[in-house]
C-alpha cells in the first residue's frame, strides 16, 4: 500500500437560508443521528477491488496529538480514522491531506504548507472521505465562549442566551450558512473524481446525549449542555442532508459514540475534555474515538453504494 501525504444574525441572511431551514426541519426524523450502539468490528475488510483512496477533512480527521504524528503542520496522525480504514480496507493507494483547522475554503486553497486538499483528487480516484464544516460554523470559538460564560451562571444557560440574544439562534444560522459551502465542496469532489464513491463523515458526540452536564470537568453551564448537544446534532443533520442532495453517502459518527463523550471517565471516553488525559487535542477524538469512526466508515463501505 502506498502511503502518500501531500504538503502542502441579520434577517436578509435568514431569508437566504429559509428554504434550506425548511428542508432540514422536514427531514429531521430521516436525517437524525443514529441510535446509540457499540462500534462495529474494526477488523480487516477487503474491498471488492483495489481502490485509490483520498481522505479530506479537518482536525477531527487528521487526529492532532494522537501518536504517531506524521505532519506537524497539519497535526496529522498515522492512526487517524483514514489511516485505519486504508489499512483494513486494503486499498491500492492512500492519500491523506486532512489538516487541523481546515474550513471548506481550504479544500480549494493552500493551508500553510498543505496544498489545496482537492488537488489530491484524480479522475481515477475511487474512494473519498470528507469531514468538514465544524470550523466553518465556529466550533473552536463556540467552546471558548461558552466556557468563559459558564462562571457567570453555572446552573443556567448563559451560552444559549448569548447566542440567541438577537432573537435568532446564531449557531443554527451558522449551520444553515455552512450547508451551501459543504455542497460546493461535494460538487468539486465529483468534478475532479467523477467515478469516486464519496462518504461524508459526521461528527461524534462531544457531550452526554441525555443532556446532563459535568461542570466543572467540562466547564459549561448546566443548561447549556443540552443546547450545545442539540447544536451538534443539528450540524450532523445538515451534513446528512447535504450529502444526500449531492450524491454522497453519510457516515454517522455520532450514534456509535453516544455514552463515550467528554464527561465520561478516562477509560470510557472516546472524546477528550478540555484538559485531556490521553494523547489528543482538547474536545477531539482520542485513539479509541478514531477506531470507532473507522469502524463506522468500514461498515458504510460494506453497504451498497447509493443506499443512504
Amino acid at each position: 500500500m502506498n502511503h502518500h501525504t501531500r504538503p502542502g444574525g441579520d434577517f436578509p441572511r435568514r431569508r437566504r437560508t429559509m428554504a434550506l431551514g425548511a428542508a432540514l426541519s422536514s427531514c429531521a426524523l430521516v436525517a437524525g443521528v443514529g441510535a446509540a450502539s457499540g462500534p462495529a468490528s474494526a477488523g480487516e475488510r477487503h474491498s471488492p477491488r483495489p481502490v485509490d483512496y483520498v481522505a479530506l477533512g479537518d482536525s477531527y480527521t487528521s487526529g492532532p496529538l494522537i501518536p504517531r504524528q506524521v505532519d506537524a503542520g497539519c497535526a496529522r496522525s498515522d492512526h487517524n480514522y483514514p489511516s485505519l480504514v486504508a489499512a483494513r480496507y486494503q486499498v491500492a493507494s492512500f492519500t491523506d491531506v486532512s489538516c487541523s483547522g481546515a474550513k471548506t475554503d481550504e479544500m480549494g486553497k493552500a493551508q500553510g504548507t498543505n496544498g489545496p486538499q482537492l488537488d489530491a483528487l484524480k479522475r481515477d480516484t475511487d474512494l473519498v472521505t470528507l469531514q468538514i464544516g465544524g470550523n466553518d460554523m465556529g466550533f473552536g470559538p463556540i467552546i471558548g465562549t461558552c466556557a468563559a460564560l459558564s462562571s457567570k451562571d453555572p446552573s443556567g444557560d448563559p451560552c444559549r442566551q448569548y447566542y440567541t440574544s438577537s432573537g435568532v439562534d446564531r449557531l443554527a444560522l451558522n449551520i444553515l450558512e455552512t450547508a451551501p459551502k459543504v455542497a460546493r465542496v461535494l460538487r468539486a469532489v465529483h468534478a475532479r473524481a467523477p467515478h469516486a464513491r464519496v462518504l461524508v463523515v459526521g461528527y461524534p458526540a462531544l457531550l452526554p446525549d441525555d443532556g446532563s452536564g459535568c461542570y466543572p470537568s467540562v466547564p459549561f453551564a448546566a443548561k447549556d449542555f443540552p443546547y450545545l448537544r442539540d447544536t451538534g446534532k443539528r450540524l450532523n443533520r445538515m451534513l446528512r442532508l447535504v450529502a444526500w442532495l449531492n450524491r454522497a453517502e453519510f457516515v454517522d459518527a455520532y450514534g456509535p459514540s453516544v455514552g463515550h463523550d467528554m464527561c465520561k471517565a478516562p477509560a470510557d471516553r472516546w472524546v477528550e475534555p478540555l484538559r485531556p488525559t490521553a494523547p489528543a487535542a482538547p474536545a477531539h477524538p482520542n485513539a479509541k474515538g478514531m477506531e470507532t469512526t473507522a469502524s463506522a466508515v468500514l461498515e458504510r463501505l460494506g453497504k451498497r453504494a447509493g443506499h443512504r
